[in-house]
């Protein structure tokens, strides 16, 4: 009995770490900083059992090597990557659009979960979630005259998990040099 039960011990705990070589990361993407001597990569880290373990952005400084991680938690979603540089308010930021919370407390995150979006510095060490964490992101424009940005989205007020009339929308106003909120309409 005490045999078997070494083997089978033995057995799983083999299997359990010989899983990990298995694991990989993927390159997903290249993303030059204009102005900067920064590139983004795009980093997906995947497991065979596990599928999407997480992912992160690869801030790459190309004179001197060194890097900067930005994580994301494990099954988020990195949508959309934008650098917003405007040289005459002297603002260079990258803009990430990305789910990064499990609202619904269901399996992870999903397409079901709000969308965030998220201002980082082009050397990837400063990070400031502009939205709500519970508000659904829809769509959002820069404008380049005035260094805002502004976000259209709404909030799910009865927690079916769908866009009804019952929601609360809202457009936030946020000035990109401060991160900070304007307005809300």
């Amino acid at each position: 009995m005490k045999n078997t039960l070494l083997i089978l011990l033995s057995t799983l705990t083999l299997t359990a770490y010989g899983q990990d070589k298995y694991d990989y990361l993927s390159f997903n993407n290249l993303i030059e900083i204009e102005g900067t001597s920064f590139v983004i990569g795009t980093i997906e880290n995947r497991s065979k059992m596990d599928g999407l373990k997480n992912s992160y952005l690869l801030f790459i400084d190309t004179k001197t090597g060194q890097t900067n991680q930005v994580d994301f938690p494990n099954e988020g979603y990195l949508e959309k990557i934008e650098q917003v540089k405007i040289d005459d308010l002297e603002i260079n930021k990258i803009i990430v659009s990305a789910k990064t919370v499990d609202l619904d407390g269901k399996k992870g995150i999903d397409w079901n979960d709000p969308r965030q979006i998220i201002v980082l510095s082009t050397d990837g060490k400063e990070r400031v979630q502009l939205t709500d964490s519970k508000l659904y992101v829809r769509t959002w424009v820069v404008n380049k005259k005035t260094g805002t940005i502004v976000i259209a989205g709404h909030y799910d007020t009865n927690n079916n998990g769908k866009y009804d009339k019952t929601d609360k929308n809202e457009i936030g106003i946020y000035d990109l040099k401060s991160l900070k909120l304007i307005n809300k309409i």
